[in-house]
């Protein structure tokens, strides 16, 4: 489906022209009252680093987990509770603390190392104690983070090229697999079983930086160096619909469902993030980031908070940019390289 810059003039546009009070319904109750807090009101609770940069984070499926994925190669899994609990301790009690205690209260639950290479990406299964990672080094590896002393894969699948995005099917059975070469790959994780599309027209031409399935995963959508988001039907492993040069031909870093699946949020190199209306084709809205200030050179992730109320993606520099979906831009807030952070309202 060829990108129509004629028809942003009907879509909302962007936001920084968005008349007070408009908005865009990502979900099927429009009337649902957010207590999502402004952007500006986030601060970061706790910081934990790797030994290299920390290329890669991701959150469990409930939200009480969170793994890293650093250049050094090694992963750590932390527990969000602990964290919290960790950064409202006063002072004299942490100091306080015996070995056996901060080793009970510590929010890193586990340390993995089992790649050669730097961590490109990581995924939790839906419904069992495993962790998918990738690496620069062609694997990708599952790990059964339920035993405290497996710090190895019990699992592996050797790459042809460097992996870049992973996402589990809903059921757990199946993940999919991009790497830096253009075909699309899914694999079943009992059997290892390698499945492609029948059609060679359907895949990427160029490297595929992001793949993500929706919420029932009857679809899943992909990103990549050519310029181009794809959307495939789940089933059938087969491309239903192609949205050309979606961020001006530049490199597509990410692309995302809204909860409903009505929508798709991408962000690319040309500094811009867009929402998509499937059903149409058509982008909703542009949130501009570095674009006014210089071209962005490092790959960027656009996501959606849990109420999908608020999009938010890196800036150039230190910041990231969050936008409401509902409503005008929602401030700054500042995040360090190489480090973890964990941001509170």
């Amino acid at each position: 489906m060829e990108n129509d810059d004629t028809a942003v003039q009907y879509a909302i546009g962007r936001l920084d022209t968005v008349a007070p009070g408009t908005e865009i319904d990502l979900e099927f109750d429009a009337d649902v009252q957010t207590m999502s807090p402004e952007a500006s009101e986030y601060e970061t609770c706790y910081v934990t680093s790797h030994k290299g940069p920390c290329r890669v984070a991701t959150y469990s499926r409930d939200g009480q987990l969170i793994a890293t994925g650093s250049a050094d190669a090694s992963i750590k899994i932390l527990d969000r509770e602990r964290m919290l609990a960790k950064s409202a301790m006063p002072i004299e009690v942490m100091m306080n603390e015996t070995a056996q205690q901060n080793m009970e209260n510590h929010p890193v639950i586990r340390t993995l190392y089992d790649h050669v290479d730097e961590v490109t990406c990581l995924a939790f299964h839906p419904t069992e104690q495993i962790l998918a990672s990738g690496s620069r080094n062609y694997t990708l590896k599952l790990f059964d983070y339920s035993k405290p002393s497996a710090k190895r894969a019990f699992k592996y699948i050797q790459e042809a090229e460097m992996l870049r995005s992973i996402s589990f099917h809903s059921s757990g059975d199946f993940i999919l697999v991009g790497t830096q070469h253009p075909t699309l790959r899914l694999y079943d994780i009992n059997t290892f079983q390698c499945f492609v599309s029948c059609n060679p027209q359907d895949q990427h031409t160029d490297a595929i930086c992001s793949i993500n399935y929706n919420s029932s995963a009857n679809m899943y959508v992909t990103g990549s160096k050519d310029g181009c988001i794809k959307l495939w039907d789940g089933v059938s492993n087969r491309c239903i619909t192609t949205f050309e040069k979606a961020h001006d031909g530049a490199e597509v870093c990410s692309a995302i469902f809204s909860k409903n699946s009505k929508y798709i949020l991408s962000s690319g190199k040309d500094s811009v993030a867009k929402l998509w209306e499937i059903s149409t084709g058509r982008t909703l809205a542009r949130y501009t980031g570095a674009g006014l200030s210089g071209r962005q050179v490092h790959r960027t992730q656009a996501v959606l908070t849990t109420l999908r109320t608020m999009c938010c993606c890196p800036k150039r520099g230190r910041s990231v940019s969050a936008a409401g979906t509902r409503g005008q831009p929602s401030g700054e807030t500042c995040s360090p390289w190489g480090t973890t952070t964990l941001y509170a309202a």
